[in-house]
């Protein structure tokens, strides 16, 4: 199937109970049982719930996996993956990536054991010599957080490859719409179901998709011996979510094309970071493994101190200051206040992410009225 077709049929089949078109939200914790251990599939909606199933499905077939597991957050599901591994194993990193992900490994896994190396996933030679014979997994965002480099999967998943290690791709900025990184070699693909996938910001969810069934028989398990799950409802949201995923993700690309443009001519814009402008470092990677940039821009504004922003904020009337991305509303965030405030001051700084540094999550309003909102905030600086 194409991909507008498929994104309104994943997963999903008329109600053969009743022959509902949309999926049943089955708001049950428990199931009938024949006699003990024998019941129709579901037994506790902790371990299966037949919404989830559904959704679970879809997310497969969106990503070309054969598993895919949801889970109550994008941190329940990134949590998971990581406990695939072993106190003493070493990972990879992309140095630049969502601060919750980084306060996780650093905060939760590196007491835990697990060792951490934080690298420029867009140089396959500094990640190369990065590895040791320790090295278990290599992780990167692309495009990241909130610089929105773009990494060679490809490349990378041969090189961690070459080395027994597994690539894991957090493919949220991107959504399955605009790459596939089990495709190009990758091992493990998260989600952050709560941004694009979902797509009206009315839903917190995680997920997970792979191939191999090893790794998916562990991850299930702690699935539900840790039980971080979605509900039936949030797992009804995301799967109506996906149905238009193709369509906002276009506008979704379009829109911030255009703002992308806008900001690079402005006088009051120090760097503008978006795959689609020419002067992005990765552009050619961008075309090669996306097939659009995308809906998110970052881009720098010349002041010396968060203060300064103050009457920016205040001018804004279309785009909201809020954390999360990926809803059709425009939303916009300070970084080194809001999501990336985990990092340490020294290590933002050395990233990139200055008092200056925003982020936009462009909606699908008109693209017009969202300049011209940029526009007049810009003008208070």
């Amino acid at each position: 199937m194409k991909w507008h077709t498929l994104a309104v049929h994943a997963g999903t089949e008329p109600d053969p109970l009743t022959g509902a078109v949309m999926t049943p939200v089955y708001f049950t914790s428990t199931y009938a049982q024949e006699a003990p251990g024998r019941h129709k599939g579901y037994e506790y909606s902790r371990t299966h719930n037949p919404t989830r199933t559904a959704l679970e499905m879809a997310l497969a077939q969106l990503e070309s996996a054969k598993y895919a597991l949801a889970f109550a957050s994008g941190l329940a599901a990134t949590d998971a993956v990581l406990r695939l591994l072993s106190p003493g194993d070493h990972v990879l990193v992309s140095r630049d990536l969502y601060g919750g992900t980084y306060r996780i490994m650093r905060r939760v896994f590196e007491p835990w054991g697990l060792q951490f190396d934080f690298v420029d996933t867009t140089n396959v030679a500094e990640v190369e010599a990065a590895f040791r014979p320790n090295t278990r997994l290599l992780w990167i965002e692309t495009p990241s957080n909130p610089l929105l480099h773009i990494s060679p999967i490809a490349a990378l998943a041969d090189l961690a490859h070459e080395r027994n290690a597994k690539l894991v791709v957090d493919n949220t900025f991107a959504t399955p719409y605009l790459q596939n990184p089990l495709e190009m070699g990758a091992d493990i693909v998260v989600h952050s179901a709560t941004k694009y996938l979902g797509g009206h910001s009315d839903v917190v969810m995680g997920a997970v998709m792979l191939n191999d069934e090893a790794a998916y028989t562990q991850l299930r398990f702690l699935q539900n011996a840790v039980g971080a799950v979605p509900g039936p409802m949030d797992c009804f949201l995301v799967l109506r979510g996906i149905k238009t995923l193709p369509l906002r993700m276009q506008k979704h690309s379009e829109n911030a094309q255009k703002i992308a443009e806008f900001l690079a001519t402005h006088p009051k814009v120090a760097k503008v970071y978006y795959p689609g402008l020419l002067t992005h470092p990765q552009y050619l990677l961008a075309k090669q493994q996306m097939r659009l940039p995308g809906g998110m821009v970052s881009f720098e504004v010349k002041v010396s101190s968060p203060e300064d922003m103050q009457p920016f904020w205040k001018a804004l009337r279309i785009f909201t200051l809020a954390e999360s991305l990926g809803g059709v509303e425009s939303l916009i965030n300070h970084p080194a206040l809001m999501t990336h405030a985990s990092i340490p001051e020294e290590e933002r700084l050395a990233l990139g992410i200055t008092p200056g540094l925003l982020r936009l999550s462009v909606g699908i309003e008109d693209a017009d009225d969202l300049i011209e909102d940029l526009r007049a905030a810009l003008l208070q600086l």
